[in-house]
């Protein structure tokens, strides 16, 4: 019991180096950038399901339509308006989100992920907004 002080300082100095990076930032972490869209996409006003729910989901999104392709031979995307949509991340996706660097890799290398869509997919070309 003579080192209940010693133990007392050395939890209280564990505490406050753990504890260190939560109190040191107080909330000032950055906001997550907003994906550039191209014309096209904003002249088009809709996507094949919400934005909110594509900044969620989309990649939930990509694996069924994956699945989907590959197991069942489904190619048609039918959404939730009835809106039929072809399952293709080069042709659907890309066609108005053509500008990957400042679509998807924004986001991306934001949240720290690498996604694997471009294993198997060839990564795109950029092409003017103009």
């Amino acid at each position: 019991m003579n080192d209940k002080k010693k133990i007392i300082a050395g939890l209280i100095i564990f505490f406050a180096i753990i504890t260190f990076p939560f109190w040191y930032n107080r909330g000032a972490a950055s906001s997550a950038p907003e994906p550039v869209l191209t014309p096209k996409a904003k002249a088009a006003k809709e996507c094949v399901m919400p934005k909110s729910y594509m900044k969620a989901e989309h990649m939930q999104l990509l694996n069924v339509w994956r699945d989907t392709v590959v197991r069942d031979a489904n190619r048609v995307y039918v959404n939730p308006d009835g809106k039929k949509f072809d399952m293709s991340l080069s042709n659907t996706c890309m066609d108005c989100h053509s500008n990957k660097t400042e679509f998807c890799d924004k986001c991306h290398n934001y949240a720290s992920v690498n996604p694997y869509c471009w294993d198997c997919h060839i990564e795109p070309k950029e092409k003017s907004d103009g």
